[in-house]
């Protein structure tokens, strides 16, 4: 690779410091229109070039060239209180952990080029899964806390094709930058193994490229009525890095680590009731089930009890589903947007990602400054049920929330 396109992707990456502000650790922040309604519709409305990180069938909508560029600002909180002690201290306030989820800018890049009136070409630049939690060195139970930081960066070029007057097709290539740190540190392991709680268990560091692809399909009953069905394949990540911990004793290795980043399905509708009435809604299924683990291994981690394994951790996910209803209202050149939407719980909470069932309460605006170019703003306020976990013994109780704050700017040539 080039040194000007190294330095690009390094740039661009720095940006995409992703928080997971939906279920497991996936990023739903792909637009600022979309955020407007919870996201409701996005494989259907087709209102800005956005509509690539859902549906590439949808740019058979599009009858000049449009750039769309997006920032959204993800600002949580989530804290974790400890409930049950049970270990001689007998002190649950020693498991608290508060802000554990850092702020982060999540940016995206769309463009859409109509070669003729049947095909379509586009390019995507966003981020599909991320994570980035984060506990004190000394934390108690450092064992499963730490720092997890898994940041995404996906390159989508894609193609549509109107096959009929009501029914278009699209398809879709990604190539998937991933880049993950892993660190744990001893906590109350350290009474038995030596050392300070803010002693490292292990830390892994590794970056990888993966690979998948995308389809679409998106039929119009008519110029106010239609809908959309997108399939994104997974793409398995596995990551070549440098592995140093107690398995490796305290060496530092080259070890593997595999990640999938899940498949996901949506069919989504866009109606407009009125003149000035639009409802909006979508499914969004994710194969969750896949991500069953997260285990390094290499040949020279010798100290286990299984050979090559240098840490195991099983994760317990099953499928899920996030449903979402919008609506828009126009009035001369502004678009108004409400959104609601329920993102299931995907998988056990744990420290390291504290997953629950949120509720999405969204609102946003369109401005168009002429036929060239318009501007979109959106609020989010992302609430979630507090719950208690048990992990390693220890028993917790955990709650947040999110808001996030996104703007847009499109360019019709």
């Amino acid at each position: 690779m080039s040194k000007i396109k190294k330095t690009t992707l390094a740039t661009a990456l720095l940006l995409v410091t992703a928080q997971s502000s939906a279920a497991g650790f996936q990023v739903s922040e792909h637009s600022a229109s979309g955020l407007g309604r919870a996201f409701a519709g996005e494989a259907a409305v087709a209102d800005n070039a956005s509509v690539l990180a859902r549906n590439p069938a949808a740019m058979s909508r599009f009858d000049k060239a449009e750039i769309s560029v997006v920032g959204s600002y993800i600002a949580p909180t989530a804290d974790i209180k400890g409930v049950n002690d049970p270990t001689p201290y007998n002190d649950a306030s020693r498991l608290d952990s508060n802000d554990v989820i850092n702020d982060a800018f999540v940016p995206a890049f769309y463009y859409v080029q109509p070669i003729n009136s049947k095909v379509a070409i586009g390019l995507a630049m966003f981020s599909g899964y991320g994570m980035v939690s984060e506990h004190e060195d000394d934390y108690a139970v450092g064992a499963g806390a730490g720092t997890t930081d898994l940041l995404t960066f996906n390159i989508n070029p894609s193609v549509s094709f109107k096959a009929t007057d009501e029914l278009s097709l699209g398809l879709g290539l990604s190539a998937v930058y991933a880049k993950a740190t892993l660190e744990r540190n001893l906590g109350d392991l350290s009474s038995t193994l030596g050392g300070s709680a803010d002693s490292q268990l292990f830390l892994l560091e590794g970056d990888a490229w993966g690979y998948g692809w995308n389809v679409g399909a998106l039929y119009e009953f008519s110029e106010n009525n239609r809908i959309g069905l997108a399939y994104r394949s997974q793409v398995d990540i596995e990551f070549e890095g440098d592995f140093t911990g107690v398995t490796s004793g305290g060496n530092k290795i080259q070890t593997t680590l595999e990640i999938p980043l899940p498949a996901t399905v949506e069919i989504s509708g866009y109606h407009k009731v009125t003149p000035k009435i639009a409802l909006t809604y979508s499914a969004l299924w994710t194969q969750w089930s896949k991500f069953t683990e997260l285990e390094a291994n290499s040949s020279e981690c010798t100290v286990t009890a299984t050979p090559t394994e240098c840490f195991k951790k099983e994760e317990h996910y099953d499928d899920n589903i996030r449903y979402a209803v919008g609506a828009e209202y126009y009035v001369g050149n502004t678009t108004l947007r409400a959104g609601f939407a329920f993102d299931e719980q995907a998988g056990e909470t744990t420290l390291s990602i504290p997953d629950t069932d949120r509720y999405w309460y969204t609102m946003g605006a369109t401005y168009e400054l002429d036929q060239t170019l318009s501007f979109d703003f959106a609020l989010a306020y992302i609430f979630t049920k507090e719950l208690e976990f048990t992990e390693y013994g220890y028993t917790f109780a955990g709650q947040g929330d999110a808001i996030i704050a996104s703007a847009q700017v499109n360019y019709r040539f």
